[in-house]
């Protein structure tokens, strides 16, 4: 802990001075205020301290000192949010880290040992997210949850953003390549030797122990190293794997030492991939991801509960600078690094069935030429029209497709092909709901692609 001075964070003196009114900027305020000027500019947690050098308050930052400032602005006094105790900070002080991941675990981990006053909603409260780990299963999964199970699992938080924190997920997911599924696998039945694994394992991001391709033991010991790092043993969990590493060398087992020596790279280079606003995710409550893929599966008659949907859209301005946009949601959530735009190359003025048949194209060509996993539901959004353009893009490039809907705004009409009249379900429906999420998170990253073609076409002038 850096710039601290003489604190007991969990006793109470004898006779405390009173803290000033809300709003009131007394002398201890103002010293705060000058110190955060001396912070970093780099992640970290801050604490707020009273003037016993009691922690009021914890939070983290990706910019400590940016951050920080921002609670000695009028604007925090006047925010419902700080406005009581803003009043109260006499004293600050900060921990450096290596990463946002690294602060945002930090400061659960310290609002939990501390109790802040200020952060109080979040101590005891289940309603905020916790990341999961299902330990008594074969093959731990790690889940971001709002309702923990209380046996069988390992808990982190509670957290502040459940956004944040699957960013953070999917960021860790790159180098411990854990598995975020519901599947029931067990190592000694052999019918998961033919399971299809979803794309996580295509983007190396998931070791796929439902295709068995990673031992339990091999597994449970990436998950061990996950909960240390979790646990704030990142420095000793980069001693154990160099000294892995070295024995496997030495053993000249040298792929599993090019294994370990690649996730060290990426371990000590998490500042560089610990970018949470690039994949944190849109939080929407009203959706239960697993019922809305329960109910897909019914309502779309489909053997198996759907894993990824992408959806697809068209945005274009009087038929200039058309785009195209596919999101991809695994679970029933948003996974950004799956998103792709296309600029429509082949098609002039305002034509969306013969953009969507470009877009469909490209992507769907790709994926087969290279062997990839296709997604369990493709959504175009649209009708009819824009249904049976998406399916003559896979006829004309001979690919079979995957199920293949469509989902019309005005009256939120689902089509299928060779199916004359639409489904329709009703608006309190998991499965509509979660079909809405998909095509209103594709509308809006083509929207967000198309202006940022349309700002810099206007700058280019």
């Amino acid at each position: 802990m850096s710039n601290s001075s003489p604190t007991d964070e969990s006793g109470t003196p004898d006779d405390p001075t009173p803290p000033p009114p809300a709003g009131d900027i007394g002398i201890g305020n103002r010293r705060a205020a000058a110190k955060v000027k001396t912070f970093p500019q780099t992640p970290g947690v801050y604490l707020m301290k009273d003037v016993a050098g009691r922690v009021i308050y914890v939070g983290k930052a990706k910019n400590l000192r940016s951050r920080a400032s921002s609670y000695f602005l009028k604007a925090a006094t006047a925010d419902p949010r700080t406005a009581d105790w803003v009043g109260e900070i006499a004293d600050i002080d900060y921990m450096p880290c290596d990463s946002e991941v690294d602060a945002l675990l930090a400061e659960s981990r310290l609002i939990k040992d501390i109790q802040p006053p200020h952060n109080k909603d979040l101590k005891d409260d289940k309603t905020f997210p916790y990341l999961m780990i299902t330990t008594h299963d074969e093959f731990p999964r790690v889940e971001v949850t709002r309702q923990p199970r209380d046996k069988g699992v390992k808990l982190y938080g509670p957290f502040t953003s459940a956004g944040s924190l699957r960013g953070a997920v999917q960021v860790l997911q790159r180098i411990f390549k854990f598995r975020t599924c519901t599947l029931d696998i067990s190592e000694d039945d052999e019918q998961w030797k033919w399971f299809r694994p979803c794309l996580l394992a295509s983007i190396q991001q998931c070791t796929a122990p439902c295709n068995l391709r990673i031992s339990k033991e091999a597994y449970r010991r990436d998950i061990r190293r996950l909960q240390t790092f979790l646990d704030g043993g990142k420095q000793r969990l980069l001693g154990e794997m160099k000294t892995e590493m070295m024995e496997a060398s030495k053993q000249l087992d040298f792929e599993r030492a090019a294994i370990v020596r690649d996730e060290l790279k990426m371990l000590e280079k998490l500042d560089e991939r610990g970018e949470l606003d690039t994949h944190a995710q849109p939080e929407v409550f009203y959706i239960d991801p697993k019922k809305g893929l329960a109910g897909l599966r019914k309502v779309l008659g489909l053997k198996e509960t759907p894993r990824v949907i992408e959806g697809v859209d068209i945005a274009h301005l009087g038929g200039g600078e058309t785009v195209a946009s596919l999101v991809q949601f695994i679970d029933g959530l948003p996974f950004k690094p799956g998103y792709r735009r296309y600029r429509i190359r082949d098609v002039k003025g305002v034509d969306d069935f013969r953009s969507i048949h470009e877009a469909v194209s490209r992507r769907f060509r790709r994926l087969a030429d290279e062997q990839e996993a296709f997604p369990d539901i493709l959504l175009i959004d649209g009708g009819k029209g824009q249904l049976n353009a998406a399916l003559a893009a896979f006829r004309d490039q001979e690919i079979e497709p995957p199920v293949l809907i469509s989902l019309a705004k005005r009256e939120e009409e689902i089509f299928r092909p060779g199916e004359t009249e639409p489904l329709r379900l009703s608006r309190s429906a998991f499965a509509l709901r979660l079909l809405q999420y998909v095509r209103d998170e594709s509308h809006r990253f083509a929207q967000h692609y198309h202006h940022i073609l349309r700002s810099k076409s206007t700058l280019d002038r």
